[in-house]
């Protein structure tokens, strides 16, 4: 059972509304790897993350996925086009099981007379502006060395987490690209990698990879 009180977007919203809200929300359960929408797809409803993770990614005109952000939930799924009404600006795909519930665009725009919940939305929208210009940064800027010493040094446990495949679709570069430049960082003993927990032995040669975005 969704409880918007649990959404940051949502929490400062009075009972009666939340209430009214959750009556007029439609639920879909996913399995993993299932698309939830299109990039270019339209829709009517704000989609809010109940349960499991799901990738975003943009996909270039000769088929090469780009990825975006992951989210977990609880949490909104696209909620710029559910604002402007515009069509999805990229695909939003499962990694796990989970449920989305769909709440009907014209009930989401009723809670813009409440104040705080019109606060909350421009933080909201705020972070998603920074997702973005964080994404455009690292994919214009950083090269691949820089990319895998950002991720190491602000999250290692990643790793932990994650199959080497999905922490390089996250990166948007190949498998073997990370393969290769772990086996790099291990072999100047920069880090080390055993059963999936790296150590990280030398943090300041992480930082000047990123800053001087070169393993040399």
């Amino acid at each position: 059972m969704i409880v918007l009180k649990d959404i940051p977007l949502f929490s400062d919203l009075s009972d009666k509304y939340v209430e009214e809200l959750q009556n007029h929300i439609q639920v879909r359960n996913y399995t993993k790897d299932s698309i939830v929408f299109y990039e270019g797809d339209e829709s009517e409803y704000l989609h809010i993350l109940i349960e499991g993770r799901v990738r975003i990614y943009k996909t270039t005109p000769k088929g090469r996925q780009i990825h975006m952000h992951n989210f977990s939930a609880p949490d909104i799924i696209a909620l710029y086009a559910a604002f402007e009404n515009v069509p999805f600006p990229a695909t939003c795909e499962f990694l796990t099981e989970g449920s989305v519930g769909l709440l009907p665009v014209k009930k989401f725009y009723t809670c813009l007379h409440n104040l705080n919940f019109s606060l909350s939305m421009i933080t909201a929208l705020t972070k998603r502006i920074k997702l973005l210009a964080e994404l455009l940064h690292k994919e214009t800027v950083y090269s691949s060395e820089a990319k895998i010493a950002n991720l190491i040094y602000t999250d290692p446990t990643i790793f932990e987490r994650l199959k080497n495949n999905e922490i390089a679709s996250i990166l948007n570069i190949t498998p073997e690209t990370l393969s290769r430049i772990l086996s790099k960082l291990k072999k100047e003993k920069i880090i080390e990698i055993n059963e999936h927990v790296v150590m990280v032995f030398d943090k300041n040669r992480l930082k000047h990879i990123i800053s001087t975005n070169q393993l040399d």
